[in-house]
């Protein structure tokens, strides 16, 4: 169907957002519901999750119009979205972060990087997935992943 005869039809121009996702496994999140405040942490990444975090909150699938916006500091922050490996020269840092985050707060783990090291495991200077330096909530798998799945674990955290 063409977009003219769509919008005829119809009355809008682009299809309306699928239901908000259930997050009863994240008890803080029942209390962020609504919007959060993000900080993106790069523990040791190559950088293809950020450019997909970067697409995320893009005007093409727009992560804000759920109720998430990046921040610039921790102490702003509700949610961490951390990628990569965390190396040796991050733990500390990131483990700061953390604690610098207020509570209640969440942690997600973004790309297969960050779960289980990928292709950085057994590396010298990496000391090993995010989860085995700070406590993670949520994880979103993929090398990298994809906007729409980021976009998913933010409307879990939203319940929007």
């Amino acid at each position: 169907m063409n977009l003219l005869r769509k919008i005829r039809e119809t009355g809008r121009v682009a299809e309306q957002a699928p239901p908000a996702p259930q997050a009863e496994r994240l008890p803080a999140a029942r209390e962020l519901a609504g919007s959060v405040q993000v900080r993106c942490v790069d523990a040791g990444s190559c950088n293809g999750c950020e450019i997909e975090i970067a697409a995320a909150f893009g005007p093409v699938y727009d992560a804000e119009r759920y109720g998430a916006r990046v921040v610039a500091s921790p102490r702003h922050a509700d949610v961490l979205l951390v990628t990569g490996p965390v190396t040796r020269n991050m733990a500390e840092p990131l483990r700061r972060t953390v604690e610098a985050t207020p509570r209640p707060r969440l942690v997600i783990a973004v790309g297969d990087c960050a779960l289980n090291c990928g292709e950085f495991a057994g590396g010298y200077g990496v000391q090993g997935s995010v989860a085995d330096v700070v406590p993670v909530d949520l994880q979103v798998p993929g090398c990298p992943p994809e906007p729409d799945a980021i976009v998913a674990a933010l409307r879990t955290v939203t319940r929007r």
